[in-house]
């Protein structure tokens, strides 16, 4: 009896379960570290399958196009960011206004470690918005929503706790911070120094209602 061997399928790998965590986590990081350190229009596919050896139709096995792959690494950053505002901002043990102070320490070491190479992803993204796919839009306004609420909630502790006046109005201060923020991180980037971010810090401490 001959025993046929089939021949190796071209084309995209089959769709076997336990490939989709190491592949698509894969792409999903390198593209948060290139759309953070050059944006979304000047980052291409195959600039990201290069850098983790990933062939194209791996690629296509999971996600559709580029504009898809772009709103995975956005949803990615955004749940990423929001858990490191959340180690800092929800330390039950310091002070509310040190929280943030120590969340900027934390972003001032991480721009450092890469060499101001890198940013925000959504500020970065938010620049590029007049050329971006319509899609990007909402869910970039829905991060900064989310990051402003976090902040906000905290803010509100420092109200409560004497911090910060009984009037103060957290929300508007939240929205202020990132507004802010965003600029300060592209103006670090450009300089190649954590001056700016002390300065933004400084100034936005200093006009808080006490």
């Amino acid at each position: 009896m001959t025993i046929i061997t089939p021949k190796p399928r071209r084309g995209r790998p089959p769709k076997i379960a336990r490939e989709f965590p190491d592949t698509r986590e894969a792409l999903i990081r390198c593209g948060m570290e290139m759309l953070t350190e050059q944006g979304f229009m000047s980052t291409g596919i195959d600039g990201v399958l290069k850098r983790i050896g990933v062939p194209k139709g791996s690629f296509y096995h999971y996600f559709d196009s580029k504009e898809a792959f772009g709103q995975v690494v956005l949803e990615n950053y955004g749940a990423y960011f929001a858990r490191k505002l959340d180690r800092w901002l929800l330390r039950d043990d310091v002070p509310p206004l040190q929280r943030l102070c120590n969340f900027v320490e934390d972003a001032k070491a991480g721009m450092a470690r890469h060499q101001f190479r890198r940013g925000c992803l959504v500020g970065n993204l938010g620049q590029e918005v007049a050329i971006l796919p319509d899609s990007f839009r909402e869910r970039l306004e829905a991060t900064l929503c989310d990051w402003q609420r976090r902040l906000a909630n905290c803010l509100r502790l420092a109200r409560a706790s004497g911090q910060l006046a009984a009037g103060a109005d957290c929300e508007e201060l939240a929205a202020f911070f990132w507004i802010g923020w965003e600029g300060a991180v592209q103006r670090a980037r450009l300089v190649r120094c954590t001056g700016p971010l002390d300065v933004f810090l400084a100034g936005f401490l200093a006009g808080l209602p006490r």
